[in-house]
């Protein structure tokens, strides 16, 4: 347990290094600062406004800015759908693979256009490399710039003067031309420098030891690893996600896909302090996200180490089960914690073989959808609970709430609320709906409070755009693939347009100058408020169903 420990300590350190440089580069390129890098990016992305139709420096208000982000989502997710339905048909299908059904096609075009990657199918026997290259690796830079690109939309809007936040068309090439492209390439040479394949050729047929024929699915894995994890989308190229040797082969690329999760989420924070020119706000805020981090990672990594009582009665200590030996008990923990803290939704071990309070990590990371969260939506709803604990602390005591000066009114909280309720509402809401429907009910691999957890996990997992799934759960069914499909749309985009409409609000709002009585935001204090305020809101949202599932399993073990 102290080398695992010790394994655990040095990640975080290396990942918090790692803040300030990364975040420090994002305020360059969101502000658009000049640097020796344009002579690169600069001509390419001329290119490609001029390829698109875009001004560079068109400004958009927020309605603008959402219509931009809706069309072209809609677009793409559309172009997904068809190259789904006809893939046989296509090129770059050695193996092949046949078309996806209706349901199970919009299920999966719904997952990667909204950032979640939920697979209800096995990659390497459904899709094609044109399909995964073309309608999985592509929209995995796509879908995580969205969310960035709706991120400094949104700060924008604190800080502004006008209804101006930029221009998404401008803010989603530079993302990916600037960001995510230059990381996804260093860090795909490294995988393959660790053995994950990339290559276009078909499945390889191959001998064992003991003299029987096996087919060796492979293709170009180490590309779709890299932005799979840099831009927060989960998913897996192969059924078993990055369990599997060759998505994730040894401790040393497990060490730099769980850096990957937390490299862009951790710095926005901090770059959001910088574009607001309150640094201390930034690191209030980055503090209450890691202190809730510390804290699941925590819970899980002890429920782990300690096992259950039945295998402790047999005498094994620490539960393996599920879990690669390659990466024991302690990085499969964090793995757990990161992968669901950033809503990424890459697993290296089967969180349906988690323990019932290592399970119910997972789930809280999820339902909380702030402990840094995904890309650029993390902070947004980090953000979303900063705007109501202000709010609560001004009903507290007497006076109009502000946030950076500028006032919080009705319907800055009114579209809070909407945010904040859709989230729950999706998942508890379907999860009812998914109990009483007897085919719903017959994908359920186990009985009791565990299936009840596999059932909440799933449309927790789909809301919060995560995409990981407790494996017991047969999902691949009309009516999983349909509900689930809604739940991921909806989840995405009812909070994203609230959210701009609220930086759109803020945008036109006259900055108050700051008096002794004005309640600080990026003090010790305020942090620990903030944390009690989405801790006691997410407990009195979630809990009784929590109850039901993790917590009842955990209590049923001692009977």
């Amino acid at each position: 347990m102290t080398m695992g420990l010790i394994q655990v300590v040095v990640t975080l350190l290396i990942a918090i290094l790692l803040v300030k440089p990364v975040g420090t580069y994002l305020v360059k390129v969101f502000d658009y600062e000049t640097t020796g890098l344009d002579r690169i990016f600069g001509p390419v992305e001329r290119f490609i406004y001029r390829l698109i139709g875009v001004r560079e420096k068109e400004p958009m208000g927020w309605k603008k800015y959402v219509f931009a982000m809706l069309l072209s989502n809609f677009i793409m997710m559309m172009l997904m759908y068809i190259i789904f339905r006809i893939q046989k048909f296509l090129p770059l299908n050695p193996d092949k693979i046949d078309n996806m059904s209706p349901a199970l096609a919009f299920n999966t075009a719904a997952s990667f256009i909204t950032n979640t990657n939920w697979q209800a199918y096995n990659g390497e026997n459904s899709l094609s490399y044109l399909s995964q290259m073309i309608a999985i690796t592509f929209p995995m830079f796509t879908s995580a710039a969205t969310g960035f690109a709706v991120a400094i939309a949104f700060i924008r809007g604190l800080v502004a003067r006008r209804d101006n936040l930029g221009n998404f068309y401008v803010d989603l090439v530079r993302t990916i031309t600037r960001v995510l492209l230059p990381l996804s390439f260093i860090v795909a040479l490294f995988l393959v420098f660790q053995g994950v394949p990339q290559t276009l050729h078909g499945a390889a047929d191959a001998t064992t030891l003991e003299g029987v024929k096996q087919t060796i699915t492979r293709g170009p894995v180490a590309s779709f690893e890299s932005i799979k994890h840099l831009g927060t989308n989960g998913g897996g190229y192969f059924g078993t996600n990055s369990a599997h040797p060759f998505e994730n082969p040894t401790p040393l690329s497990n060490l730099m896909e769980i850096l990957c999760m937390l490299l862009l989420p951790t710095a926005l924070v901090y770059a959001f302090g910088v574009m607001i020119k309150n640094k201390r706000q930034g690191w209030s805020i980055f503090a209450a996200m890691g202190i809730m981090f510390l804290v699941f990672l925590s819970v899980v990594f002890v429920a782990e180490y300690n096992g259950t009582p039945a295998l402790n009665a047999l005498g094994v200590h620490g539960n393996m089960e599920g879990k690669e030996v390659r990466f024991g008990i302690s990085e499969s923990s964090l793995f757990t914690a990161v992968t669901t803290a950033a809503t990424t939704g890459s697993v290296n071990n089967m969180h349906d073989s988690l323990t019932p309070l290592g399970g119910l990590v997972p789930l809280g990371e999820m339902m909380l959808n702030n402990v840094f969260g995904g890309k650029g939506v993390g902070l947004l709803n980090g953000l979303l609970y900063v705007i109501l604990t202000v709010f609560i602390c001004g009903l507290m005591v007497g006076r109009t709430p502000e946030f950076l000066g500028k006032k919080i009114e009705s319907k800055e909280v009114k579209l809070a609320s909407i945010a904040l309720l859709v989230h729950p509402v999706l998942i508890l809401v379907s999860t009812a709906i998914a109990l009483v429907t007897p085919s719903a009910i017959s994908s359920i691999a186990n009985p009791g409070s565990h299936g009840l957890s596999e059932v909440l996990y799933a449309f927790t997992s789909g809301a919060a755009n995560n995409g990981s799934a407790f494996a017991g759960l047969s999902a691949n069914t009309t009516f999983y693939n349909i509900a689930i499909g809604l739940v991921m749309l909806l989840g995405r985009y009812i909070s994203i347009i609230a959210m701009l409409a609220i930086a759109g609000s803020f945008a036109t709002k006259k900055v108050a100058a700051a008096t002794s009585g004005t309640f600080r935001t990026d003090t010790p204090l305020f942090t620990g408020i903030l944390i009690v305020i989405i801790v006691v809101i997410g407990a009195l949202t979630f809990f009784p169903a929590l109850a039901l599932g993790p917590i009842a399993e955990h209590l049923g073990m001692f009977q």
